[in-house]
């Protein structure tokens, strides 16, 4: 497996993870606000969840998928991908930054 799969799987579990902490937040602050600002950032989070869980599945347990990425897919392709999601990564800790604070 090239470093860019690795990259990118580890990007895309660490994306898991933060919108995971990031969706209970924000659910329950929907639940004590009510608020239209807190139910979008929730559905927000769990599109991008699913996004996420989605692309590490892919990379780890399908034998067919994960095959393919790590053996057909172009380098460059492969950079972008890695790119994508480490942009995500990046982007995701910054707002868990601030929800946490």
């Amino acid at each position: 497996m090239s470093i860019w799969v690795d990259v990118a799987t580890v990007s895309s579990g660490v994306n898991v993870v933060v919108l995971l902490a990031l969706s209970a937040v924000w659910a329950r602050n929907y639940v004590t606000f009510r608020s239209k600002h807190a139910v979008g950032l929730l559905v927000f989070g769990v599109f991008l969840l699913a996004e996420n869980a989605l692309a590490f599945y892919m990379y780890i347990l399908d034998p067919t998928l994960s095959g393919w990425f790590s053996t057909d897919v172009p380098v460059i392709a492969w950079r972008l991908m890695m790119l994508l999601h480490v942009f995500e990564t990046v982007g995701l800790v910054f707002l868990a930054w601030i929800t946490f604070d």
